[in-house]
């Protein structure tokens, strides 16, 4: 007797079609989050080969801080056309506008941890039970302690204490109303295995994250885009660098690293030797040790 035996890309990806497939059959109205980042996009291809040949059944979702890198905006509005799907943006400029949050001042000003009103406010008005997001527990220590369902409570809020428990593959969504779930999918995936996989279903990725030649500020210690965003002190000056960037957020934020990788095959031999997180680069995690988690237990991503 033959037995089929899967590698350990094609086990990755069994599991987070069953959690995408549970997703559907659980609730009512769930979306995936979606940055145009690289993990976001893998979550969409994998919600594709779930529900082939039907459309994915996910609306998509993005919180737009009005300060994205131009490319990522590019790409989202791309794949968004060719999956004929619903977006929902929520914009960070309105919540300012409407006196909803505050905006930060000076020089290390962020827009980042405005998004967690303006997401908590979209979920609320579109009436979402479930927000899918690209989260993976290697990315960084808060994150490592969400199960594949975490639990939100009318609030918004994350208690990473009070979790249900996940015995073998039994996700239990079940909430009250004005509660609702962040689902992981690719939980249990490391950024090597994100590349190795893009790399073998050939997906296709936004250039930011291959080499190439752009004007940067060095600052705490990573290279951070010049935009029309970013306040420079005067010891500092603009750069030309070829970067890449591991992982894209608020363009103020994200910082590149110095790199010669431009081909997919470049990146994965790049990540192979990487021994400082892919998360090193951007300055809101560096505010304190447990930036990430405040952040989560207010309702971030």
């Amino acid at each position: 007797m033959s037995r089929h035996t899967l590698n350990y890309l094609d086990e990755l990806e069994a599991e987070a079609i069953y959690v995408l497939r549970e997703v559907h059959a659980q609730f009512q109205n769930p979306v995936i989050l979606f940055s145009g980042g690289k993990d976001s996009i893998l979550v969409t291809h994998l919600a594709k080969k779930a529900f082939y040949p039907c459309k994915i059944p996910f609306a998509f979702m993005h919180v737009d801080t009005g300060h994205n890198f131009p490319e990522t905006i590019q790409f989202r509005d791309k794949l968004i056309a060719e999956l004929d799907a619903k977006l929902i943006v929520g914009s960070v400029q309105e919540s300012i506008d409407q006196g909803r949050v505050a905006e930060e001042k000076g020089k290390h000003a962020t827009r980042n941890a405005l998004q967690i009103t303006t997401l908590l406010d979209a979920i609320e008005e579109n009436k979402i039970d479930c927000a899918i997001g690209g989260g993976r527990r290697d990315e960084e220590k808060a994150r490592a302690k969400e199960r594949f369902f975490s639990h939100r409570d009318d609030f918004g809020q994350w208690d990473p204490k009070n979790q249900r428990p996940e015995l073998w593959n039994l996700f239990n969504g079940k909430h009250f109303e004005g509660e609702h779930f962040r689902v992981f999918p690719i939980s249990n995936w490391t950024e090597m295995d994100v590349w190795n996989y893009i790399k073998r279903e050939n997906i296709e990725i936004p250039s930011l994250y291959l080499a190439h030649e752009r004007e940067v500020v060095w600052r705490n210690d990573s290279w951070i885009p010049a935009s029309e965003f970013l306040k420079l002190d005067e010891n500092e000056i603009i750069e030309q660098r070829k970067i890449r960037f591991r992982t894209l957020g608020d363009i103020t934020i994200t910082g590149g690293i110095e790199s010669e990788s431009d081909t997919l095959e470049k990146v994965v031999a790049e990540v192979s030797v990487m021994r400082l997180t892919e998360r090193g680069n951007r300055s809101d995690d560096k505010r304190s040790e447990t930036a990430m988690e405040d952040r989560k237990k207010q309702g971030y991503f």
